[in-house]
């Protein structure tokens, strides 16, 4: 929908300005003009006595009724590897194109990855439409969005699935403005609705405080983001068939408003942060980024990866890289070690999903404790010592 004046009828009476509940019209020469914080509610129809506004429909472009049909994984890669957040992504992909009777097909992007596409058959998919190109090697978000949002409007896939991931986070949204449809971000939970055929989508709202199922009934495709380590990654099945679409690059734009001129990658000491089977992080308590070299050493000691929550990523003791809950990564080890972390509910959600949570908070009724499966009560800079002095010995 969008709000149009029709200037030649406009007098300059000033009932839409009153009217407007978010003041999105202001008057230029007499005329009435509308405002970038305009939000189409159509009060302002309402109230003009002159007809000089009205309220113009867009053109349905992308509606159920199309011949729209298959799940679609964007297999995202990183230095022509594919992350393994797509192999969950093709798990929960597959139960979704059973139930709707359809094909699972994945889209990789890259330049000379045609052996990662043919994981992606391995792992379930039934189609892998390949683009290969030197401007693809590295992520653009224009570049990839403007190929993406091509092949879904030549191909018309029913849902289209993205990892949670920095790269899923910009491009999707990209995509999905561009074809005029829904977008829900950061799910935890997918299902077909059977009786009408749509997409449910489940995340945490409010805080992480309920979960609310989020439909897309009237536009196609249906898009979602999905968290990382929620879902099961797809089995291997080397005998499973599929079939790898090899798009020719010329049929697509590579034009970019802005330049790649270098990529330069954090460096960790530690393991990756959502691949580990150990993470032990720090909270506000640990109090300074000079005090969280102990937590370092003792992630170091134990090989595991290095995480903090919001609170002490926003004092500045760690990048945010490092964050682990609901505005930064979801994170499902054997074990995690929270330690100084009071547990408020937007970390929870990002990693009550661990095997085994231990926390360590001189609290006794710290909020953590209430879904650790051990808990310390104690001061982190006397026990952290003696853990790492007891790990220490045993590797002796």
């Amino acid at each position: 929908m969008a709000i149009e004046i029709l200037q030649d009828k406009c007098v300059g009476c000033r009932l839409c300005l009153k009217s407007c509940p978010y003041d999105a019209l202001e008057m230029v020469n007499n005329i009435a003009v509308i405002k970038d914080n305009c939000i189409q509610c159509g009060a302002c129809v309402e109230s003009c006595k002159f007809d000089a506004i009205i309220l113009r429909k867009h053109e349905e472009v992308s509606t159920p009724e199309d011949d729209f049909k298959d799940i679609w994984v964007f297999a995202e890669q990183k230095k022509g590897a594919i992350q393994s957040v797509v192999y969950e992504l093709l798990g929960e992909g597959k139960k979704l194109a059973r139930k709707r009777n359809q094909k699972l097909a994945a889209v990789l992007l890259g330049e000379k990855v045609k052996n990662e596409a043919k994981k992606l058959i391995a792992r379930g998919a039934d189609k892998v439409y390949l683009v290969e190109a030197a401007e693809l090697k590295s992520y653009q978000a224009e570049i990839y969005s403007n190929v993406l949002t091509k092949l879904i409007r030549d191909y018309k896939p029913e849902i289209v699935l993205t990892g949670a991931t920095a790269m899923g986070r910009s491009l999707i949204p990209r995509v999905a403005v561009e074809l005029k449809t829904g977008l829900t971000a950061d799910c935890t939970g997918l299902d077909i609705d059977e009786e009408k055929g749509i997409l449910l989508q489940t995340r945490p709202a409010f805080g992480g405080n309920i979960m609310a199922t989020i439909i897309c009934p009237h536009r196609r495709p249906q898009m979602a983001t999905v968290r990382h380590k929620v879902m099961k990654e797809a089995e291997v099945n080397s005998a499973h068939k599929g079939e790898i679409i090899a798009l020719n690059s010329k049929e697509f734009s590579f034009k970019s408003r802005a330049k790649l001129i270098d990529i330069v990658e954090e460096l960790e000491e530690t393991v990756n942060l959502t691949e580990a089977d150990i993470i032990v992080s720090g909270g506000r308590g640990v109090g300074s980024a000079e005090n969280f070299k102990l937590i370092e050493e003792f992630a170091k000691t134990i090989g595991a990866a290095v995480g903090a929550s919001r609170a002490a990523v926003d004092s500045g003791l760690k990048p945010y890289s490092h964050q682990v809950g609901q505005t930064g990564k979801t994170v499902c080890p054997k074990i995690y070690f929270a330690c100084g972390i009071s547990g408020q509910i937007q970390h929870l959600v990002g990693m009550q999903s661990s095997d085994i949570i231990v926390a360590i908070n001189k609290d006794a009724d710290a909020p953590i404790f209430k879904i650790a499966t051990y808990g310390i009560v104690g001061d982190l800079f006397k026990i952290i010592p003696a853990l790492i002095k007891q790990f220490m010995k045993n590797r002796k």
